[in-house]
């Protein structure tokens, strides 16, 4: 795999922000950015109807799983994502990486922060 010269600069983000969202077109390497960047991290795939039906129906239970943060991809599908619902992240003690395509998948506030595009 290409090092990415924009991975310091993520994990940097990622020590200092609650989340941190990765967006760009699809197959622009958004996922396998954020699992390089964090190895020790989970992963979850929100495109799995099971995983993405708890993270919609019990947002803070499943964030509680990953009390030392997580790798969110396809974070558009979870509801807890979209602008308005930050009290989620405000009151979630563990870190995410969230990987997604859609880049209104966040909205820029204080708990959430997207990398800088041409970076």
């Amino acid at each position: 795999m290409i090092e990415r010269e924009i991975a310091p600069h993520l994990i940097k983000l990622f020590r200092q922000y609650p989340f941190v969202t990765v967006t760009g077109p699809r197959q622009s390497g958004k996922t396998t950015l954020c699992r390089a960047a964090f190895p020790d991290l989970a992963y979850v795939d929100l495109d799995a109807p099971d995983e993405r039906e708890f993270a919609n129906s019990d947002p803070r239970s499943f964030l509680d799983r990953f009390p030392d943060g997580t790798i969110l991809d396809e974070v558009q599908r979870f509801r807890g994502s979209r602008a308005g619902s930050s009290s989620t992240a405000a009151e979630t003690p563990s870190r995410e990486a969230a990987a997604t395509s859609y880049p209104y998948a966040s909205s820029p506030t204080r708990s959430t922060r997207s990398t800088p595009p041409n970076t």
